[in-house]
């Protein structure tokens, strides 16, 4: 018989309805591939619900706070159920962009240069001196380009700490690359193809990202092997040093000059239909119930004590 799974989607997060698209499309494909499927909101009946419903394997469709900063999987280790994707300290880790850029600083993996500055106290942070503008203004502990914003003047600073004051707490300001934009996604502990984003936007934002028609993904990316594998590297030396599993999917921008820096890595990367995993993926021939079949699988087999499938 297959296995029982609950796939936990929606939360309080502003990526709820994200999580809910990418949670319908695993419930979907999890019983066209057999198994009992079910699905739960993260709310406050969550813990009740899962000792009703007694899975053999949470599947973790959530998006953003919550989801991917190791409070659910804290909840899941304590109710001792297993559950796709990465655990607590990996996913608090990749969830807070500040202590991610350090770790990746320390190990001479290239990301732009930042500064952090906390919201709490009252006045609004003036420009930092150490960085020049134009800069990329982004809160410290969100996801999908949630609240992000390219500041060019004084004036589009203040009005970025503004806005971002009303939904964090921390604000990380990083300097402003201009170039390609492109992700490449673990599955497994092996790279999957490098995908090119072309939004329609300035940037990759959150609606470039999930409306239909926001952005181009071209897969292969159109780009030489030295680059390709260099992007390939970088994603999996990064997925490595933040101890993910499973999955995860770093983004890149490449300058001018052919320079690639790391943007961030997502632990818990979308399984929508215009999400950039599941595309990767297809390029080598991997469906998407082959996918959440894949992710289904690493979690039972740590559930039996073995760690890989």
């Amino acid at each position: 018989m297959r296995a029982r799974v609950v796939v936990v989607m929606g939360g309080p997060s502003s990526e709820r309805e994200v999580s809910i698209a990418t949670g319908q499309g695993v419930v979907n494909a999890l019983q066209r591939l057999g198994y009992e499927a079910r699905s739960v909101d993260f709310d406050g009946n969550f813990v009740d619900a899962l000792r009703a419903l007694q899975p053999d394997v949470v599947f973790n469709a959530l998006h953003g706070p919550g989801g991917e900063d190791g409070r659910i999987q804290g909840v899941l280790d304590w109710l001792d159920i297993p559950y796709t994707g990465s655990d607590l300290l990996s996913c608090a880790l990749a969830m807070d962009k500040h202590l991610t850029k350090k770790l990746f600083s320390a190990e001479g993996l290239p990301t732009p240069a930042w500064d952090v500055f906390d919201l709490n106290g009252g006045s609004l942070p003036l420009l930092p001196g150490s960085l020049d503008l134009p800069l990329v203004v982004k809160p410290r502990g969100e996801g999908s380009s949630s609240g992000v914003s390219i500041v060019r003047t004084h004036e589009e600073w203040t009005n970025a700490m503004v806005h971002t004051a009303e939904r964090a707490h921390s604000v990380l300001a990083e300097e402003y690359v201009e170039g390609r934009e492109f992700s490449c996604g673990i599955l497994g502990d092996e790279a999957l193809p490098v995908i090119e984003i072309v939004p329609s936007a300035e940037f990759y934002t959150f609606d470039a990202k999930y409306a239909p028609g926001g952005s181009r993904h071209f897969v292969p990316a159109p780009i030489d092997e030295n680059l390709t594998n260099r992007l390939q590297t970088l994603s999996l030396s990064a997925h490595r040093l933040l101890g993910l599993r499973d999955y995860s999917r770093t983004d890149f921008i490449v300058s001018r000059e052919g320079r690639p820096y790391i943007l961030e890595t997502n632990a818990l990367p979308g399984l929508t239909p215009t999400s950039l995993v599941p595309d990767e993926c297809a390029a080598l021939g991997i469906s998407y119930e082959g996918l959440v079949d894949r992710l289904v699988q690493y979690a039972l087999a740590r559930s039996r004590g073995r760690t890989t499938v």
